[in-house]
């Protein structure tokens, strides 16, 4: 079997890479994927409504390789114009997160597929690549000679849904190296005995997380889990925690001051129902986080509210205001969104997505040492990286 281009991988990059080679150049197109079906992945991102991408990107927002070139050649303006010649709707939010205006990451995969199809880009599923060379890949069924190839696997985040280190192991194999990888957002692991009442539980709070690696401050809804902790700040700080521990902090009430809170107890601590200090936060905090808190103060519930003294007020709003957790470490990257390391995108020109080591090879994509936050940041790498690997391929076969 013979093609112009070879795309590895149906995912986001995979399907942008081959669409965009194919409308430039209208060479022949194969796409291999090693599952049932393209998009799988792509399907479940955004609990199932596709964080297409953010209109406040920038490198900053980005750990691992230089993204800053790729970035500028395909930006998130050019994203939304790539998606609405696929017939895409889209709506922004105020939190700058970019959504199909359906709401189904299956119509953002459905549109994706579909141009393929009309394109004529033959997609070849259940086709694994287990070797590649300077023209030939090689597959259980046979041999695929092409002139360009672009390897966009993905990484090894969430094998429930596809994520596997393949792109890495043909990459290594024709030069490349591969970095250490690891998770990132993703639930983080807790030791238990201050929350173990508090599964299920959500509440807005203010997390500030520190391990070897860093410290960083994220706000929103956390979820307390039977693990640990879950919600939009924690999948944010968990890289953090990729294989080591460290401190999560919660202040509990980030819209107050530590005088303020202890203004509030003193205020309340006279009308306590039963005067029982288990009923001390009743309408202030949710009743189960109310009482978690006053346990974390040293302070037994069936204490006196109306004895409480300023050293037991000032204990108790500094629970409140720095509700401390000892992490164990993160969920894993069975549990992730996305893989952190792979290979370095510095074995690649940032002009092109093409490799250094193996010119007839281009890469984009989670296979690559990039990884974004949560918030659209990852799908908008894949989209450009991919769209820049299929532009460059289709212009170097013009040449």
């Amino acid at each position: 079997m013979r093609c112009d281009i070879l795309v590895i991988g149906g995912g986001a990059a995979g399907m942008c890479a081959a669409i965009t080679a194919k409308r430039i150049s209208g060479a022949s197109v194969i796409l291999t994927e090693r599952g049932e079906r393209v998009g799988r992945k792509l399907a479940a991102t955004g609990n199932g409504r596709c964080n297409i991408t953010n209109r406040d990107i920038t490198a900053e927002r980005y750990h691992g390789g230089d993204v800053e070139p790729v970035l500028a050649n395909v930006t998130p303006d050019d994203t939304q114009r790539f998606f609405e010649s696929l017939g895409i709707v889209y709506f922004c939010g105020d939190d700058g997160k970019v959504y199909p205006y359906s709401l189904q990451a299956s119509s953002v995969v459905d549109a994706l597929r579909y141009e393929c199809e009309r394109l004529g880009v033959e997609v070849m599923c259940e086709c694994e690549v287990t070797e590649i060379n300077r023209h030939t890949a090689i597959t259980a069924s046979g041999r695929i000679e092409f002139k360009r190839a672009i390897i966009a696997c993905g990484g090894e985040a969430s094998r429930s849904l596809g994520g596997c280190s393949f792109g890495y192991k043909l990459l290594g194999g024709v030069g490349h190296s591969v970095t250490r990888r690891g998770a990132a957002i993703v639930p983080i692991r807790t030791k238990t005995d201050k929350i173990r009442a508090l599964k299920g539980i959500k509440t807005d709070a203010v997390v500030t997380a520190e391990s070897q690696f860093g410290r960083r401050t994220e706000q929103g809804e956390v979820l307390f889990t039977d693990y640990g902790l879950s919600g939009p700040p924690i999948l944010q700080v968990s890289r953090l925690f990729d294989g080591v521990g460290g401190t999560v902090t919660l202040d509990l009430m980030p819209q107050y001051s530590f005088s303020e809170v202890c203004d509030m107890i003193r205020a309340r601590k006279s009308s306590v129902y039963l005067d029982r200090c288990e009923f001390l936060f009743v309408g202030m905090l949710n009743k189960r986080v109310g009482q978690a808190v006053v346990k974390a103060a040293g302070i037994s519930l069936a204490d006196s509210a109306r004895a409480l003294d300023e050293r037991r007020i000032k204990l108790i709003a500094a629970a409140i205001k720095s509700f401390s957790l000892v992490c164990t470490g993160n969920c894993g990257t069975e549990h992730a969104q996305v893989t952190t390391g792979g290979v370095p995108l510095s074995e690649f020109d940032t002009a092109t997505m093409r490799s250094t080591v193996a010119p007839s090879i281009y890469a984009c994509g989670e296979v690559l040492d990039v990884d974004g936050d949560c918030g659209g940041f990852n799908l908008q790498w894949a989209w450009s990286s991919g769209i820049l690997a299929g532009r460059s391929a289709a212009m170097e076969l013009k040449k």
